[in-house]
């Protein structure tokens, strides 16, 4: 990727997950240029690269808006996480390294002191940590592939800001069920790390469903 599609293709996108960019907000070509202090090719290609990957969607005779995903794209997004990041987890149970399994039990551990700390909880910080979380599992879990296939995919979840609509008991759970998939790893039981996989995974679908009915 060229330096300067680089920059804009990441400007963009920070500007999604931000919410600065709102789901169904018209981007033009020549407002992001204006912004970014890039030229209007850079930006066009960076659009394209964040369609293809499902954060923009093109409108025909209307432009690029921001997408907004329905229940039912939800619902998908959600179930291809539980098949791949269930898959990674169970992989990672038995190829994580000490060094990997450490990393781990300190950001679930970082988690659960922010969360239940008594004060309230600093979401963009606990979103920070569970992105690295999750990351770190497909790492261990040593499958280029399956790291390459779930990039796009979890990058959904991250424009949706789903932490961004917990309750607080959701948070919670969210939290314990991070350092229950540390232990299932640490035992190197893969099918006791896939099912508190899935069982974190839905629960964050429900949550989000649930914030936005």
């Amino acid at each position: 990727m060229a330096a300067a599609v680089e920059k804009a293709y990441n400007a963009i996108r920070d500007g999604i997950i931000s919410g600065i960019y709102a789901a169904g907000k018209h981007l033009t070509t020549n407002d992001l240029a204006t912004v970014t202090g890039l030229s209007r090719t850079p930006i066009r290609e960076a659009m394209r690269l964040l369609h293809a990957e499902g954060l923009i969607q093109f409108i025909p005779n209307r432009g690029a808006f921001v997408n907004h995903l329905d229940e039912s794209e939800v619902e998908e997004i959600y179930r291809l996480r539980v098949l791949l990041e269930g898959h990674a987890a169970g992989a990672a149970a038995v190829s994580a390294t000490e060094g990997q399994l450490s990393e781990l039990e300190d950001i679930a551990q970082r988690i659960d002191e922010i969360v239940t700390g008594g004060n309230p909880p600093d979401l963009e910080q606990i979103a920070d940590l569970n992105n690295r979380f999750h990351k770190l599992i497909v790492i261990a879990a040593g499958s280029p592939r399956l790291e390459s296939a779930l990039a796009s995919i979890i990058k959904i979840p991250l424009v949706l800001r789903t932490f961004q609509r917990y309750e607080l008991a959701e948070l919670r759970r969210s939290a314990k069920q991070h350092l229950e998939l540390v232990s299932a790893l640490r035992a190197h039981d893969a099918e006791w790390a896939k099912s508190v996989m899935a069982s974190h995974i839905l629960s964050a679908q429900h949550a989000l469903l649930r914030a936005t009915r």
